[in-house]
C-alpha cells in the first residue's frame, strides 16, 4: 500500500520532493525497496504530523504538505487543490480540505473526521463526533462535512 500512496502522490504538479517520515524499520525498509527517499524519526511523537515536522525541520522548504501514508485512494488533483492557494497566496500559512459527507453512515462513523468552517471556509474545529449535532427539532438545512 505505502508505494501505491507514494505512486499516487507523485502524480501531483505540485510536489517537488516526496519524503516518508517514519519511526517503524519495516515501513522505512519498505520505501527502501522502492528507492523512495525516506526519513526515519523519533519514536516519541504523539502523530504524524510532529514526524513530519522533525523531518521538514531538516530541510529549507517554502512549503510543506502532510500527506498520510494510509490513503490508497488519494487524488492528485486534490492533492495540487490544497497546495494551490497557498501557492498563489503566501500569506495563507495553512490549508487543508474538506467534501460534503454523503453517506449517512459517515454521520456516526468515527473514523470519518468532521469539519466545521466559518462561511470564509476557515475550518473551526474537527471532530470525530457528528458535527452540528442533528437535533429533531432543528431544520435539516445545514450540511455536514467531512476532512480529507
Amino acid at each position: 500500500m505505502l508505494e501505491h500512496v507514494y505512486e499516487r502522490v507523485a502524480m501531483s504538479r505540485y510536489l517537488s520532493s516526496i519524503i516518508i517520515a517514519t519511526d517503524d524499520e519495516r515501513i522505512f525498509d519498505e520505501a527502501r525497496r522502492f528507492k523512495a527517499q525516506v526519513r526515519m524519526t523519533r519514536s516519541d511523537h504523539a502523530s504524524g504530523t510532529d514526524r513530519v515536522a522533525e523531518v521538514a525541520s531538516a530541510y529549507n522548504a517554502d512549503l510543506v504538505v502532510n500527506i498520510q501514508g494510509d490513503e490508497p485512494l488519494i487524488d492528485p488533483a486534490a492533492i495540487d487543490t490544497a497546495i494551490l492557494p497557498m501557492v498563489e497566496d503566501p500569506t495563507q500559512v495553512m490549508g487543508t480540505l474538506k467534501k460534503r459527507i454523503e453517506e449517512p453512515r459517515e454521520l456516526d462513523d468515527p473514523n470519518v473526521v468532521k469539519v466545521v468552517t466559518n462561511f470564509a471556509g476557515d475550518a473551526l474545529y474537527f471532530s470525530r463526533s457528528t458535527i452540528p449535532r442533528i437535533r429533531s427539532d432543528a431544520p435539516e438545512s445545514f450540511q455536514h462535512f467531512k476532512h480529507v
